[in-house]
């Protein structure tokens, strides 16, 4: 008998035509299948829930190094950067993954609505954490992606039903407080949210990041502190990796070169933008943006 990871793999490998990432019919459900090992890449995790139905990837997060699989389900809050890679991959054995978009909105919203009290944890202060999972979110997924076979009309009605019965899960399993701190108004972990919120909406542009930090109403020391426990990376360093990354997203567009892409996310100097684009990707951006073009 199979298990319900398989079931699950197996309907979506039934309704996705090979090597890609893809949208499904249900809003905010993607789908990611590769079918071999990958190299590092340097990208930002979205607030998401990320359900692995087979094979194995590495992760950096910070300091950590992290393996997750079968059986493992990530969680990120917020929009965090990390390096990852497929470790393990093939054609008959493709690694396969299942990723909900998380709307903080609604997460706020079922909180009140449950009135949730989940206990702070110090050690829970990071953005992003995996865990083994458990049968009732595993359920919820399997229910999920059985819709993506049935009519549009009954995913319209019964997708936003299953989805918060998984955000409901996820805020009542292992990994909740992570995902409940940085939903309620208040924690420092909000507060924290707000800042990336503000820049990622003002990345282009000269910041004093003791400006943001009395934006979202923390001290300055208290703000880089907590900045870093909850994305692993000061907030300057933040700010330069989304410029970077949305750098290289203009690039792979083909309507930028290098030295318009760097003007468009705030560099003043192309050299130093082709640089510390470098030291990031690995690679200066003409050459990254042609071997991410084959990939």
């Amino acid at each position: 008998m199979k298990s319900k990871y398989d079931l699950i793999r197996d309907i979506i490998l039934r309704n996705i035509p090979g090597v890609g990432n893809y949208q499904t019919s249900i809003p905010g459900v993607r789908i990611v299948r590769r079918n071999e090992p990958t190299e590092f890449l340097k990208c930002f995790y979205n607030p998401s829930c990320i359900l692995v139905l087979q094979g194995l990837k590495q992760m950096l997060y910070g300091e950590e190094n992290i393996f997750y699989g079968q059986g493992q389900y990530v969680v990120s809050c917020t929009d965090i950067p990390v390096s990852s890679r497929v470790v393990e991959a093939s054609f008959d054995k493709p690694f396969v993954v299942l990723i909900l978009e998380l709307d903080s909105n609604l997460i706020s919203n079922l909180i009140l609505e449950t009135k949730l009290s989940i206990a702070a944890n110090e050690s829970d202060e990071k953005a992003l954490a995996i865990s083994y999972t458990d049968d009732e979110i595993l359920d919820a997924f399997y229910r999920l992606t059985q819709l993506l076979e049935k009519p549009s009309k009954e995913q319209q009605i019964m997708s936003p039903i299953i989805i918060k019965e998984i955000y409901y899960r996820l805020l009542t399993g292992h990994l909740g407080y992570q995902l409940y701190s940085i939903n309620i108004k208040g924690t420092r972990s909000n507060q924290i949210a707000e800042a990336i919120s503000i820049l990622k909406e003002k990345y282009s542009q000269k910041l004093n990041m003791d400006d943001i930090a009395h934006m979202v109403n923390m001290a300055p020391s208290s703000f880089y502190r907590n900045f870093k426990k909850v994305t692993q990376v000061s907030p300057l360093q933040y700010q330069k990796q989304l410029k970077l990354n949305e750098a290289q997203r203009l690039l792979l567009t083909g309507k930028y070169d290098a030295a318009t892409a760097a003007y468009e996310v705030g560099y003043e100097s192309p050299t130093q933008f082709s640089r510390e684009y470098k030291k990031m990707f690995g690679n200066p951006p003409k050459t990254d943006i042609k071997k991410l073009a084959i990939v």
